[in-house]
This record gives C-alpha cells, structure tokens and sequence, in this order.
C-alpha cells in the first residue's frame, strides 16, 4: 500500500462513533449548509418505506439534520412510489425529470437527474434495498462534511454479510473493482467499500463530475473525484453492517462488466471494441448464449445543463 494511503487511512477513516450527533447539527447551524437525501427506487416497496420511516423520524423530526428526503422512481411496476409517499417522501419519476433528454435505464442516469430536483448544499445518496437500516448511514457520512471544510465526498464503509456468511457480501466489489482500483489508481486502494451505494458530497463536486448512467457510477465517481480534488477531500465512514437483497451471479457479472467499461473509459478514453457482454445458460438443448449490451453512455457534469444553470441563477 502506498504512504500515502496509509497516511490517508489514519486520517480520513473514521467511526460513525467520532461524531456525536449534537456536534453534527451544531456544525449545521453554526455553517447553514442544507441536507438532501436521494434515494434511488425500482420496484423496492418491501423496504424503501421503512427507510424513509427512519429517516423521517430520527433526522428530520426528532433532530433537524435532513432537510430534504426525495425518492426518485426509475420506473417501478410495483408500489414503491406509494408506499415511500405515505413514508414521508417526495416522490419524483425519473421521466418527469429534464423530459427533454431522454432517460435511460441505469441507477446512475438516476443519481445524475436527482441534481435538478434536490436543493440541499449537501447531497447524500442512499440505496432503495438496505434491510434493518439505522439513521447512521445518513448522519455518519453527512457529519464529515458538516464538521470539515476539506471534506467534498464521503463514501460508507460497513460489513457485508452474504446470508449468514460474514464478509461474503460485496463480490463485484472484491473481483472487479478492489483489481482495478489497486493496479491503476491505487491512491484509491484504502477504500473499503467503493462500490458501495451509500454516500454524501458537496453539490460544488456533484455538479461538476459526469455520471456513467449504469452500474459503473460509483466507481467513475470516485476517479473523476480523486482527479479533480484530490485525495485528501475523499473519506470513508464505518457505519456497522449492511443487509440488503443480492443478485445472481449473471447479474454481477452484467454489473462488472459496466464498471469495467468505466474503467477503460479513464484508463484511455478510448472506443469499446464490442461494447456487450455474452453468458450462458443452460437451456433444454444444452447451454444457451444470451447477450447484453454494456453500457456505453455518460451523462455530462450537471453545470452543463441549461435547465439546472438556469434554476441556479433563479
């Protein structure tokens, strides 16, 4: 590991324990700085409502923490509009959102659309799927950008259990991502949780940092950071343990090949040869080729919108 890293390790990794959450709010009010909490939704009704429940009563009601909490639906075919309504929050559909450029799919055209409906100075980005979730996932990675100036992102950091395996959880994270960020940018190596979708930014970073529109947004998100301010405004959070629902092997391997794709994009700016990703299944007559396209596409940094520029000036 590199010095610098290690150096990093001792000074940008904390506990959610390191600041209680009086000292939080104290720097909130004496900077008055907004929060906004986006959390992005398809089809997540078992648990997006309990999220924002949480979310709601402990950092909005008891405590004046979260200014804002918006979900913003990619499309559900179930009720997870309704149900995290009745929770507490505003719903937002992606397509409702910049109409005049079309949406795709993918959580990171979502993340990106989220800028022109959210006003917070802060924006902290929480996955719809998280089980037995605790306010400490907001108030741990929101405190360090509150309480220090030189803070722009905050990454989550937690255990991820695969069932009842301890450590097991996170597979695309320790087979595709931990590689690549360790042989080509391994001042990012001190991560523990890169890929994970639980974290906060100033929107003076958020705004000016393109989105890849699928899976490979946090990891494109952390480089473009790194580049752009630099390894000392980046930190990571314990905040305990993280549950949520896990997906089949051909789905993580769809979701690496994305986040491949994100790599090869700042490793050389260069054109995919064959932008797709073929798997096997086997079928009555044997295995079965299905092929996916990769996604190939990113969505400029946010200051390049005329609408969000406008809404700004306003």
């Amino acid at each position: 590991m590199l010095e610098e890293v290690e150096r990093w390790l001792s000074s940008r990794s904390w506990s959610v324990a390191d600041r209680p959450l009086h000292h939080i709010l104290a720097a909130k009010q004496r900077t008055g700085q907004s929060v906004s909490v986006v959390l992005p939704a398809l089809n997540e009704e078992e648990t997006v409502g309990d999220i924002v429940a949480i979310i709601t009563h402990d950092l909005m009601r008891q405590v004046p923490l979260v200014d804002e909490i918006v979900v913003v639906d990619s499309g559900s075919t179930d009720r997870t509009s309704q149900v995290a309504a009745a929770a507490g929050a505003r719903v937002v559909h992606r397509d409702e959102i910049l109409p005049r450029v079309p949406a795709v799919p993918g959580k990171g055209e979502v993340l990106w659309r989220s800028l022109l409906v959210t006003s917070g100075d802060i924006v902290c980005f929480i996955d719809a799927d998280l089980k037995d979730f605790s306010s400490d996932f907001v108030s741990g990675i929101v405190g360090p950008l509150l309480t220090d100036p030189g803070v722009d992102l905050v990454k989550a950091m937690y255990d991820r259990p695969l069932g009842t395996a301890a450590g097991q959880g996170g597979r695309v994270t320790e087979l595709m991502a931990r590689p690549l960020l360790n042989m080509h940018w391994p001042q990012l190596a001190g991560f523990v949780q890169p890929l994970g979708g639980e974290y906060a930014a100033r929107r003076s970073l958020l705004e000016q940092l393109p989105f890849p529109v699928g899976y490979g947004v946090e990891l494109g998100m952390l480089v473009d950071a790194l580049h752009l301010v630099g390894l000392d405004a980046l930190a990571q959070v314990d905040v305990g343990v993280r549950r949520h629902r896990h997906q089949d092997g051909q789905a993580l391997g769809r979701m690496s090949a994305a986040i491949y794709r994100t790599a090869q994009l700042r490793l050389a700016r260069g054109h995919l040869v064959r932008p797709s990703l073929t798997q096997f299944e086997r079928g009555e007559d044997g295995f079965e080729p299905r092929t996916y396209s990769v996604d190939t596409e990113e969505r400029p940094p946010m200051v390049e919108i005329a609408e969000y520029a406008t809404r700004k000036v306003a």
